[in-house]
């Protein structure tokens, strides 16, 4: 694998300027050598098994967890883990052969509803499993239906913590009934991705699509490390692509000039991300070394550094030059407003405001057809009618269901990658 970090921002600020915004592109590629993997790589799938789950619910998860696990090869690790007010493990972590498979099919059959939701005790039954065969690379696919224990909350963000950097975690809600906020901070800390899924049907076409890019990791723990002067201070780091995601608290300080980013497993893909410093303003004509991005990771025993673009900023008095936007980071500006305007326009839309929430669902619809973000766009169109893409003007739809605005508010952060890439701005 092959890791580049491209820089792209307006390098030329007006004079009295403290603000400097930057995209920086993070790109892994097949170099045309064997990957060569830096661990082994173990997929847990953890299913909520409580009261509310029986029926359907439960049909489909049995299902679409099978369906995970024929999906394996050979050489993969998996676990199964079910959860209600206690922790199952219903197939400790084993090759994926065929006679593992088997068993596995015949133990996940068997499950049966009953109880409460206590997600911690999940996820930390997921962390032994992976200590238990040493795996480096873990993908853990969480699903549940309901909200956690309201006495878990302390015991969650606990277990979370003993997560932190051991496991990547993909989660699912499944129906109507359950809160985005477990999900989002499950996964939002454990650098995975949280949407709904209404139909239960569906959760076995998310298995597979969460399979396909899971089984695709070779380099795990990658990092991203900065390195700025002490005169500045990173106030926004996030993730933009393939969805929103705000890292600023997941960073650990090396020194006082140097903090490290966790990016967990990597295959052959891309990244971006949005960079806001606040820095000391200087005279007309000096310059200054705002940023050294590094990715960094380890390789058969030994860290693998490798050099991104520098950030640097020149002050001039010329508009013609101060004034430019550099184009990626104006798309993901709008992908960033995009993602807001949705969060909004729901919450007024949930309290009876019709008027503001077609106004802000609208301008998302704009953002999202403008800037060809097809899988919001479809998630837009469930919940609002549009009338005039290029105005913005919608209509809510009449018709919509509580799934429609759940999958829409967790599918909201999802960006689209600008194309083609912009060049830096000299």
């Amino acid at each position: 694998m092959k890791f580049t970090a491209e820089s792209f921002y307006n390098s030329h600020l007006a004079v009295g300027a403290k603000r400097l915004d930057a995209v920086v592109t993070v790109t892994a590629v097949d170099d045309g050598a064997a990957m060569q993997k830096t661990g082994r790589l173990l997929i847990i799938f953890v299913g909520d098994v409580s009261g509310s789950m029986d029926g359907d619910k439960l049909q489909q998860m049995k299902h679409a967890i099978r369906v995970g696990v024929d999906c394996l090869d050979q050489d993969t690790l998996f676990s199964v883990i079910a959860f209600h007010s206690n922790v199952q493990v219903v197939m400790p972590a084993t090759l994926a052969t065929a006679s593992a498979k088997s068993a596995a099919h015949l133990a996940v059959q068997a499950l049966r509803a009953g109880g409460g939701t206590v997600m911690s005790e999940a996820l930390l039954a997921a962390v032994k499993q992976a200590d238990a065969v040493d795996a480096d690379i873990v993908q853990v696919y969480f699903v549940t239906d309901g909200e956690n224990d309201k006495n878990d909350g302390k015991a969650l963000d606990k277990a979370i913590a003993v997560c932190d950097k051991k496991l990547q975690a993909s989660c699912w809600g499944v129906g109507t009934d359950w809160h985005p906020r477990d999900l989002r901070l499950i996964a939002g800390r454990l650098l995975g991705s949280a949407d709904a899924v209404p139909d239960p049907e569906q959760l076995q076409n998310k298995f597979k699509e969460a399979l396909a890019q899971g089984m695709a990791k070779g380099i795990n723990g990658v990092k991203l490390r900065l390195w700025v002067p002490r005169t500045v201070q990173i106030v926004t780091l996030k993730q933009m692509s393939p969805e929103i995601a705000d890292l600023k608290d997941l960073c650990t300080r090396i020194d006082d000039k140097t903090i490290e980013v966790p990016l967990g497993a990597w295959g052959a893909e891309n990244r971006d991300y949005h960079f806001g410093f606040d820095i000391a303003a200087q005279a007309e004509g000096e310059e200054m070394m705002v940023c050294r991005p590094k990715i960094a990771y380890q390789l058969n025993g030994a860290e693998v550094v490798v050099d991104g673009q520098r950030i640097v900023a020149t002050w001039s008095a010329d508009d013609a030059l101060t004034t430019r936007i550099n184009a990626q980071v104006a798309h993901y500006t709008g992908q960033e407003e995009l993602a807001s305007s949705i969060k909004e326009g729901l919450e007024a839309k949930a309290r009876g405001d019709v008027d503001q929430a077609t106004r802000l669902l609208g301008k998302a619809a704009k953002i999202a057809i403008e800037t060809g973000n097809d899988e919001v766009t479809q998630r837009l169109k469930k919940v609002v009618d549009v009338i005039d893409p290029q105005e913005g003007t919608v209509r809510l739809r009449a018709g919509a269901s509580k799934g429609d605005d759940m999958e829409l508010d967790m599918g909201g952060t999802r960006t689209v990658r600008r194309r083609p890439a912009a060049s830096t701005v000299a």
